[in-house]
């Protein structure tokens, strides 16, 4: 634009400077005109005499004749130079006019250049101020990604699990305390190397770090070193990447662990106490019941007229305890033989029935409640269904069950109360549904929630909370070997009802 307003320019001063010159010099061209003219009329009278026409007939000159002639010839001139001078000055107002109209065009140029020379200032202004602006932030910018990145870094650095970043070669790119704490190498002598070049002990290999980097997924894996120590390794691969690196994660978990190793011995101890407890309790009813007849019977014999029929009943009730001890101790032997991944499938009502005949030559409690005296009622829906289980282990669940109840129907002291249990199994889509109700005691919200917790799992002690009230051993035979669930509701008008559900084998 402002390279065509000055071709403009230059092109109307041109114009003007050649009507400048025409105007110049149109008048002495006229006179040359005039000089000329009048040469060439008076050119052959040059040559003789130049008055020869203005001669009388004596030879005289008519000098008024020359005057007239003269004055005729010099207005003729002065005609024409007068005509050619306002022809000229016609031509210079003409030319007058057209420099006027180019003056204004080149005012009216001037100010159109003016007003887009002021436009593009004011543009160049605003750009400038724009692009100030512009600075202004991409600095704030670069300051904040600065404290981002240093803010990041620190995050980084303070983890308290190795966090290690490869790119698509593995030569590491970010290297934190914890990895140098562990490692021994420090940031500048891992960062630009070669992970497994220069730190070859590392928990995992190469192989695991390109697997994740093919297949784009996440690789979790535990580790194990020989100086005992458990790591967690977390393989990320950057997928977003020109070249696809991976950060890694390893987590020292030795503490965590040991700590878990410790409370699952801890909770099998007390499974282990729990068990042995109630054992020693169904051992410890009839054995104290026997001594108690055998002594009645010794001090029968030492009298002198002993009464048979009733020395009789003695020793009977001390066989039929016996009995019962000796139970328990097969029992308990055939638990801790059969070995928990030993599974086969069996019929569920057939073990409900087996452990109901144990029940009743096993179980009493010391309020003198026997099981056998209890209301058992079992409604089978469907006498095939089938679980895979280990039987021994599931008999010692529903013995566990039964010996609760018996205990909560123990503690109802009224006259017209009749102890009743009732069994019900049925089965839906997946599992085999199994309810335990017995209407004794009920069970109070806080005992719910500690019923299958192990015995040193809380701080509550007292005798609501002895040992044979705990069913921990119980929910893990139930949900970790047999992979079932174990709930319990208790209610003052619909009694106390164990729900359990084991994946159905058909």
């Amino acid at each position: 634009m402002p390279q065509n307003l000055e071709l403009q320019e230059k092109t109307t001063m041109s114009k003007r400077s050649v009507i400048l010159k025409k105007r110049n010099t149109e008048t002495p061209k006229v006179l040359r005109k005039v000089i000329i003219i009048l040469g060439l009329i008076l050119s052959p009278i040059a040559s003789a005499d130049i008055f020869w026409a203005f001669r009388n007939a004596d030879d005289s000159t008519n000098w008024q004749y020359v005057a007239n002639f003269s004055s005729s010839i010099l207005i003729i001139a002065l005609s024409v130079t007068a005509l050619r001078l306002l022809l000229s000055q016609r031509q210079a107002n003409r030319y007058n006019k057209e420099l006027e109209s180019v003056r204004r065009q080149l005012e009216d140029r001037v100010e159109e250049r003016t007003a887009n020379l002021n436009h593009s200032n004011q543009l160049l202004k605003n750009s400038n101020s724009a692009l100030a602006e512009e600075i202004k932030e991409h600095l704030t910018t670069t300051e904040r990604l600065a404290s981002s990145e240093a803010y990041i870094g620190s995050i980084l650095h303070s983890m308290p699990f190795m966090l290690i970043g490869l790119d698509g070669k593995n030569i590491v790119t970010q290297w934190n305390r914890e990895a140098e704490k562990v490692s021994g190498f420090k940031s500048s002598q891992m960062k630009g190397q070669n992970l497994w070049t220069q730190y070859p002990q590392i928990t995992l290999s190469q192989e695991q770090v390109d697997q994740a980097r093919s297949e784009k997924k996440i690789l979790a894996f535990k580790s194990y070193q020989q100086d005992h120590k458990y790591f967690n390794v977390t393989i990320y691969p950057l997928k977003e990447q020109k070249e696809t690196g991976a950060v890694i994660i390893i987590d020292d978990v030795t503490e965590q662990v040991n700590a878990n190793n410790l409370l699952v011995q801890r909770d099998k101890m007390a499974s282990v106490g729990e068990m042995a407890a109630t054992m020693a309790q169904d051992i410890n009813l009839p054995l104290n019941a026997t001594l108690k007849d055998l002594h009645s019977v010794r001090h029968a014999l030492t009298e002198e007229l002993p009464d048979p029929i009733w020395l009789n009943e003695l020793i009977e009730n001390a066989l039929i305890r016996g009995q019962q001890s000796k139970n328990v101790v097969e029992n308990l032997l055939s638990f801790s033989s059969a070995k928990g991944d030993e599974k086969s499938v069996e019929k569920i009502n057939t073990i409900i029935d087996h452990s109901i005949d144990l029940a009743v030559s096993l179980l009493s409690v010391h309020s003198g409640l026997r099981f056998r005296d209890i209301d058992v009622s079992c409604d089978y829906e469907d006498d095939t269904l089938q679980i895979r289980c280990n039987a021994t282990e599931l008999q010692q669940v529903f013995l566990s069950l039964f010996r609760y109840s018996c205990q909560q129907l123990g503690k109802v002291d009224e006259a017209d109360h009749t102890p009743h249990i009732r069994i019900r199994v049925r089965s839906d889509e997946n599992d085999i549904v199994i309810q335990i109700n017995h209407n004794g005691a009920t069970v109070s919200l806080e005992e719910q929630r500690f019923i299958f917790e192990p015995y040193s799992g809380h701080e509550l002690t007292g005798d609501k909370y002895r040992t044979e009230s705990r069913l921990t051993f119980t929910q893990f035979i139930v949900v970790y070997q047999h992979h079932g669930q174990i709930t319990v509701a208790s209610h003052d008008d619909e009694g106390t009802t164990f729900h359990l559900r084991f994946p159905r084998t058909d």
